[in-house]
């Protein structure tokens, strides 16, 4: 998909040659009779994810945890809502009452 590539550089002549230059390989020396390999190049991609069953457990757990704890906030905030509300609904009925029985007293 992306591919990440080496910046280059043009030169005063026009030729473009990259930033960084990729180190020489080594070279195998013949005067041993030595075998030497190459070293193994690290993958490209990221390793997979591997989860235990207790790890799966504690992963589902943590979720539910989570879950919960912002349920039972999102429920506490409602519920202050719902409160503060009946609380103004009841003092606009105290003191609509209370300005009622001025004007008829006048």
């Amino acid at each position: 998909m992306l591919r990440p590539r080496v910046p280059t550089m043009p030169t005063p002549t026009g030729i473009v040659t990259p930033l960084i230059h990729p180190a020489p390989a080594e070279q195998h020396h013949t005067d041993c009779a030595c075998q030497h390999t190459t070293p193994a190049l690290a993958p490209t991609s990221a390793p997979a994810v591997r989860l235990t069953p207790t790890g799966l457990l504690a992963v589902v757990g943590g979720g539910a945890a989570v879950v919960l704890v912002i349920g039972a906030v999102l429920v506490s905030l409602l519920l202050a809502v719902a409160i503060t509300a009946v609380s103004v609904a009841v003092c606009a009925v105290v003191l609509r009452s209370l300005a009622n029985g001025q004007t008829r007293q006048r």
